[in-house]
């Protein structure tokens, strides 16, 4: 190897170690700290590692309602996500596979709502969720997440379903298969790992999502995750460990989901970006 191309290797290993251990640092910070009495805290408040571990700060946030914020996300999350799923895929499919006048109108439609910013919709968002009865309902929040998660969504199964070979809908077609059996017994198969994709990116994207829940949800019962972790906050205003201690079991799931999957993220994104 020449020393040039040693020198890069080294300093790219470099500047990767490093930015390794700027992004990880404030994680295991997190979780350390969770770990660690109050008075060790304020002895030592910005070692890693706890002296001695202790479990009371995870028994309290239980107690606080951290299980019934645990449980309403993960249903609002998962019929979103199954609804984005369902949608998306039956409407890539015309936009992808049949040929009509409005076909790229409509893609470009479906595109440019990844560009609407979530502020601009709050107001009018309200006042139909206001009028329709279920403000401060689990149900408030479903309209919403749905919308925003089907641009990307659909977009990344457009791109997929494009590259499946128009052979395999011949020979369904002469096997006297209808749009409806393509699309199930040909085209859906065929797409998983898009569908995986958008089943990942939207699951992270609403485990995290606030700004709806902030002006949509009001009573404790109904909260998300995100929005009960602002109530943590202020009881655990110098409760740092406690705070901490809610904070790692609200961000474990998606941090695991990340991990374990993060090729397929980013297979997915850049597969859909390079025939777009």
């Amino acid at each position: 190897m020449r020393p040039l191309e040693l020198t890069k290797r080294i300093l790219i290993y470099v500047l990767a170690a490093t930015f390794l251990i700027f992004a990880i640092y404030p994680f295991m910070f997190m979780i350390g700290t969770s770990f660690k009495s109050m008075s060790e805290f304020f002895s030592n408040p910005f070692s890693i590692f706890p002296e001695s571990f202790t479990m009371e700060h995870y028994m309290s946030v239980f107690h606080m309602g951290l299980t019934s914020y645990f449980i309403n996300s993960i249903i609002i999350t998962v019929s979103a996500v199954v609804l984005v799923v369902m949608i998306a895929s039956l409407a890539s499919y015309p936009l992808s596979r049949l040929k009509f006048r409005l076909n790229k109108p409509l893609f470009l439609l479906f595109v440019a709502g990844m560009m609407l910013p979530i502020h601009a919709t709050l107001i009018p968002i309200f006042i139909m969720t206001n009028n329709a009865g279920i403000y401060d309902t689990l149900f408030a929040l479903l309209g919403p997440y749905v919308a925003f998660s089907l641009p990307i969504s659909i977009f990344i199964l457009t791109q997929f379903m494009q590259e499946i070979p128009k052979e395999l809908e011949e020979a369904a077609q002469i096997d006297g298969a209808n749009h409806w059996k393509i699309f199930s017994k040909v085209i859906f198969p065929n797409v998983v790992p898009a569908i995986s994709t958008i089943v990942i990116y939207n699951f992270v994207f609403l485990w995290t999502e606030f700004i709806f829940a902030l002006i949509l949800i009001q009573s404790p019962k109904n909260m998300t995750l995100p929005l009960g972790l602002q109530n943590f906050y202020g009881e655990f205003s110098i409760n740092v460990p406690g705070l901490m201690a809610a904070l790692t079991l609200a961000s474990l799931p998606v941090l695991l989901l990340f991990i374990l999957a993060q090729e397929r993220v980013v297979k997915g994104l850049s597969g859909g970006a390079v025939k777009g």
